[in-house]
């Protein structure tokens, strides 16, 4: 009896193991690290001390560039927190967009050799193809991207509000961005 191949072949797949997927995750990593250890002090965030009505919608501008300046990676945080409650609380989103994901991890970025899926040999066009039409279908034809713009607009409407009545006048904000600010 001759040996079949594999339906797909995973040994051809190691994800965690290629060295794409190393430099993608230690990059991630990295960049996770570095954004929680320059964030500012969630305290200082929410002093309810430094909060005044702005006199006018132009200074509200003014101080939503400052504080977004000082407090870009906490922010940052705040909004992804959001999208993530988001998904979190509308479960079917959140698993066609791990679905989704995933497809693409294991399928485009980190596939070493030609993808072979019942004999057949698929190329990247091929493959590239068949995922941006799923990318198309899931978050046109579902209600995925709705979820990830509702909670991208809830937080930044929480972002703006802080922002807007946050007096900046306590901040020490680094040279050249105080000049963009004059």
């Amino acid at each position: 009896m001759a040996a079949t191949a594999p339906i797909l072949p995973l040994s051809q797949m190691p994800l965690l193991s290629s060295p794409e997927a190393r430099v993608f995750f230690s990059k991630i990593s990295e960049s996770a690290k570095n954004a929680v250890y320059n964030r500012r002090p969630w305290a200082e965030l929410v002093d309810h001390n430094t909060f005044s009505k702005p006199e006018s919608l132009a200074e509200a501008a003014a101080r939503i560039r400052k504080n977004w300046s000082y407090f870009r990676i906490n922010y940052t945080i705040l909004l992804s927190v959001t999208v993530a409650f988001s998904l979190v609380s509308h479960p079917i989103s959140l698993f066609l967009l791990m679905v989704l994901l995933g497809g693409w991890l294991f399928l485009y970025f980190f596939r070493n050799g030609p993808l072979v899926l019942y004999n057949r040999h698929f190329s990247d066009t091929e493959i590239l193809g068949v995922l941006t039409i799923m990318s198309f279908a899931v978050v046109f034809f579902t209600d995925v991207m709705s979820v990830v713009i509702s909670a991208i607009m809830v937080g930044l409407a929480i972002v703006c509000a802080h922002g807007a009545f946050r007096s900046p006048e306590d901040l020490f904000l680094p040279e050249h961005t105080v000049a963009t600010f004059v």
